[in-house]
């Protein structure tokens, strides 16, 4: 039978790729403290780096794109309100 791969949570991956970033601890000390193939060590060091300006990039898009959701949902808001409040007073009246 095969051996069952780890998963490692994306928390886990960049906090390896960081120290291999850092190149305080070598890769061969890294693998016996995390118990992670060197390869692999370095495929998400070089994520890390190719793709890292990208994540401050997606905030930027993601909080523009809510702020005109956030305000259709309130101009939403408004109308139901109003609708709301126009069929209390017909069926009152």
């Amino acid at each position: 039978m095969g051996t069952i791969r780890k998963r490692h949570s994306a928390q886990s991956k960049f906090k390896i790729a960081l120290e291999a970033t850092n190149e305080i601890k070598t890769l061969n000390e890294l693998l016996s403290l995390h118990c992670v193939h060197v390869t692999q060590i370095s495929q998400w060091k070089k994520q890390l780096i190719e793709e890292g300006a990208e994540i401050f990039g997606k905030k930027d898009h993601v909080s523009k794109s809510s702020d005109k959701t956030i305000t259709t949902l309130y101009e939403q808001v408004g109308k139901l309100t109003m609708e709301l409040d126009w069929l209390k007073k017909k069926l009152t009246t």
